[in-house]
Parts: C-alpha cells; sequence; structure tokens
C-alpha cells in the first residue's frame, strides 16, 4: 500500500499493523532469488526502540552465509544475466522496482519505525520517496555510462571503455536502514554489477522485502542478495572476501578504517566509505534572515533525532548577535520536536536506536554539564518514556571548541552553540576536527560566502540553507569522513573500472 493510500492512517490503525507484522515479516537471509535460513541456523532479537520489547527475530548469516552469498552473486555476473541485458531493459527493471517501493511504502515505513525508531510519518513523507526517486535517477543513467574515443595518430585507434567491477560488497548503518542501502546498491545495480548487502543489524527487514521486490520486479536472482547478520562476522568476512571487488561502507570512522584494513589484508578491493561527521553551521552577523536561520540550526541537529552523519551539531554564532540567537533558537526550537511515540503519525522524535545509544548520549550530556556548557532544556529522558531509548533535544550555550560535545560525534540531539570573533577565527575552528562532511554558512556577503566556502575543509558547503539538494548533489566528505560520494551520477561510475583498447591500425 502507498504512501497516499494511508495518509489518513491514525495510531491506533498503525498499532494494528505493528501487531500483525510481529508475526508476518520475514527475517530470513535472501540469497539467490529466495528466503533461506542461515547456515548455521543462528538467530538474532531486533528490539524495538520506542519499548526496548524484541520486536522479530532475523537470521544471523556468518560467514558461511557470506560465502553462500556472493557464491550467487558471482554466478550471476559471469553468466551475465543482468549485464548482458539491454541498458533499456535494465532500465525497465529499475523502473518497475522503483514503482514498488512506492506501492509497499506503508510496509516499508513500518519496518524502519519498528527497527529503529524513525517516526512514522517520517517514513512516509521522506525515507520511502527518496529511495524510490534514487532508483529512478540510477535507472535513467543506465544508457549514460559512456566511454571515449581519444585522438590518437591515423595508424591507431584507442577506445576507453566503463565496465562494471563484478561482484559488490555493501554494508549500510541503522539510521536511514533502506535509504542509504538504496544509496549503495542503485548504482551499483545500474553500473551492471551484482551485490550483496549486509544491513545493520539492528534494522534488516525492509532491506530484505527491497531485495524481494527487486526480484518482482524482474531482477535475476544472485543479482542482488541480502545477508543479515552481526559487522564484526558477517560485515567482515563480507569485507575480506577475495571475490568482492569492491566494498562500500557506511557508518562510524573506527569501523571505516578496518574496512580498509580488510581490503588491503584481502585482495585490495576498492573501498568506498562515507563515515561520521562533526559540522559546523556558522552564522555571521549579516545572516539574512535570523528566523530562518536559526530554524535551520535547530532542524539540522534534532532532525532525525540527531542520528546522521552530517547532523549540524556545532553551531558557530558571532559575537555580535550571539544572545539573540540563542534566545531566538530557545524560543522557537524548545518544542518544534517533541519524543512521542514514533507509530504516532503526528509525532516528529523518535527513540534513540538502542539503549546502549541512549546511555551513551546521556553520558555525552553529562561530559557538557561537567565541563562548563550552560544547559538551557532537554539533557534528559522524557517523563513517561522511560520504558524505550528516548534522549530530550538538547541546547548547550557558551561551548568552547575544545569541549568534548564540540569534538567527539555525539549522533544524538544534542546542539552547542558556541561563540566566534571573527572571519578567521571561525574557519580555525570549524576546520579543528577530523571530520570534513558538510557545512554551512549563513551570510549576506557572497564575496564572504565564496571565500567561507573555499576555506572550510568539507565536501558539501551550504550557503544560506542546510540539508538541502537534488540527486545532482554529491554526497561525501572529506578527512575520516570518508573517501566517495553518493547519491548521484558520480556514484554510479564509481562502481565502474575503465579499460583501454588500442588498435593498430596498419
Amino acid at each position: 500500500m502507498n504512501a497516499h493510500a494511508v495518509k489518513e492512517y491514525t495510531k491506533e490503525d498503525w498499532k494494528k499493523l505493528a501487531s500483525d507484522a510481529e508475526t508476518s515479516v520475514e527475517g530470513r537471509l535472501f540469497i539467490n532469488g529466495e528466503y533461506c535460513e542461515a547456515a548455521d541456523g543462528g538467530k538474532f532479537e531486533v528490539i524495538n526502540p520506542s519499548t526496548n520489547e524484541v520486536f522479530a527475530l532475523a537470521s544471523e548469516g556468518t560467514e558461511k552465509d557470506i560465502d553462500r552469498a556472493v557464491a550467487a552473486a558471482k554466478e550471476s555476473y559471469y553468466s551475465r544475466t543482468w549485464l548482458k541485458m539491454a541498458p533499456r531493459k535494465r532500465m525497465d527493471i529499475m523502473y518497475k522496482f522503483a514503482d514498488l517501493i512506492d506501492q509497499h511504502a506503508a510496509e516499508l515505513a513500518l519496518m524502519e519505525t519498528l527497527n529503529m525508531g524513525k517516526p512514522i510519518g517520517d517514513c512516509l513523507s521522506t525515507d520511502v520517496p527518496a529511495s524510490a526517486t534514487n532508483i529512478r535517477f540510477m535507472a535513467e543513467s543506465i544508457d549514460k555510462i559512456n566511454g571515449k574515443v581519444t585522438n590518437t595518430h591515423d595508424k591507431a585507434l584507442h577506445l576507453s571503455l566503463r565496465e562494471p567491477l563484478g561482484v559488490v560488497g555493501c554494508i549500510s548503518p541503522w539510521n536511514y536502514p533502506l535509504l542509504m542501502a538504496v544509496w549503495k546498491i542503485a548504482p551499483a545495480l545500474a553500473a551492471g554489477n551484482s551485490v550483496v548487502l549486509k544491513p545493520a543489524e539492528q534494522s534488516p527487514h525492509s532491506c530484505l522485502k527491497m531485495a524481494e521486490l527487486f526480484v518482482e520486479a524482474g531482477g535475476p536472482p544472485g543479482v542482488f542478495n541480502v545477508v543479515n547478520g552481526y559487522g564484526e562476522v558477517a560485515g567482515k568476512a563480507l569485507a575480506l572476501h577475495p571475490d568482492v571487488s569492491k566494498i562500500s561502507f557506511t557508518g562510524s570512522t573506527e569501523v571505516g578504517k578496518l574496512i580498509l584494513q580488510y581490503a588491503g589484508q584481502s585482495n585490495m578491493k576498492k573501498v568506498g566509505l562515507e563515515c561520521g561527521g562533526k559540522t559546523p553551521q556558522i552564522f555571521f552577523a549579516d545572516l539574512p534572515d535570523m528566523k530562518r536561520a536559526v530554524e535551520a540550526a535547530y532542524e539540522g541537529i534534532y532532525c532525525n533525532m540527531g542520528e546522521m552523519c552530517n547532523a549540524g551539531s556545532r553551531i558557530f554564532v558571532e559575537q555580535s548577535i550571539y544572545s539573540d540567537f540563542v534566545d531566538q533558537f530557545i524560543a522557537d526550537g524548545k518544542d518544534a520536536y517533541m519524543p512521542g511515540d514514533p507509530l504516532d503519525p503526528e509525532t516528529n522524535m523518535g527513540p534513540l536506536v538502542t539503549s546502549e545509544a541512549q546511555s551513551r548520549v546521556l553520558g555525552y550530556i553529562e561530559s557538557g554539564k561537567s565541563q562548563g556548557a550552560k544547559l538551557h532544556f532537554g539533557g534528559g529522558v522524557p517523563s513517561g518514556m522511560e520504558a524505550g531509548c528516548f534522549v530530550e533535544p538538547t541546547l548547550f550555550s557558551d561551548v568552547s571548541n575544545d569541549m568534548k560535545i564540540a569534538k567527539e560525534e555525539i549522533f544524538g540531539p544534542v546542539a552547542s552553540v558556541i561563540p566566534f570573533d571573527n572571519t578567521e577565527h571561525v574557519t580555525q575552528m570549524a576546520n579543528d576536527t577530523i571530520y570534513g562532511l558538510c557545512a554551512s554558512v549563513w551570510t549576506s556577503d557572497v564575496n564572504r560566502a565564496h571565500s567561507m566556502a573555499k576555506s572550510i575543509e568539507a565536501g558539501i558547503v551550504y550557503i544560506n540553507c542546510f540539508d538541502e539538494g537534488d540527486m545532482t548533489l554529491e554526497f561525501g566528505g572529506y578527512k575520516q569522513s570518508g573517501n566517495t560520494k553518493d547519491s548521484c551520477f558520480e556514484s554510479v561510475l564509481s562502481y565502474t573500472q575503465s579499460k583501454s583498447v588500442w588498435y593498430s591500425l596498419r
């Protein structure tokens, strides 16, 4: 059932669907076009973070299952069941795949909510539609992957061709379970590869359903496989596998470094990483609209419970407007995001993904208080929601850039407002981080905006906005935020390799 058909569903309707899903959701592995149990028969619990109760069981894949999935992907690739199709035929399958994502929007959205706590309204309005859009864009790219003929002497002809890599391993995160998986599998499939996906163990169900829908759309068996399991077992086995030509990973910087090691220890496979972030949002005194700027500031950190690699967690404000900015943030932002039952369509903030994540974020809040930051609101667990993994949206001001809450990625709804004196001062602080994913600059001075965009060490710099864009925006960062670009045509090319063909014409 698509998103439009369920727009009038109430909290009670979603509760009934959730109860039904507990007994009907598919949690087995998906290999070679069908569901199957893990080789060792293992299973693990998937916890609903809004209640801390078990939602469902999922098959626990191990190295044996990764071997099975990679073998199926390899066979499908070398039999050319996907690659040999005419580009337009593959495009048609991808378009149908996107249509099926739309048609199953309610089911997919419900899985996201029950797996990681994302509000059902956000899933229906953003995550599922964006996933379908991404698949359609990648489908449109299939016949745009061009080689070239170079300008050589008249006794030779040189062709530079673009070919797929072969078997691609993808490891996706839990914060956007469906969408981040699509950012990997859609361009890899568009480029002609076969795929093995290891979704986060906290949120496997929408990815399993997605693989089923790909086959329903006409995708050949073995081209898209999904193996649930723990990162340190199944994820590691995928990254080490000698028959995998590329590993694409989204997650923590710590694990990203391990992925690089595994690639080097095995077959020197290509590695695409999208890792952590500590985004600076920079507000100069001449910003064009205070109210709109403050709205971007709190939405940039409280959206998706702050569980975003690009969350705008460091809010730099020029001294002359600092007090007014903080006052406006308190007035507009304190009640903008209210924790609640994620199955209620009116809720815009759900729980954090696990009790461990909740404890970690609460620990950062205690650190902020102990190091002298000023707590304006939030800072704890919402009253009446102690059973789940909820944390209140939290605001600190008078933060210095060397505090723990300003240096480390929190991955929760904790905003830190930091004063600055001038352009040189804020540029130095913005770049004083191991990360470099995103930044934003708010100013009416076009020269300053241009200069700051060049000076900030980040893969994406927004001017007088935050977290906007379309499929032309290349999403990816600098430094320890990663080394790849997602959700754009460049991402399709990253799943290809070039081949030179030199003809001697004598």
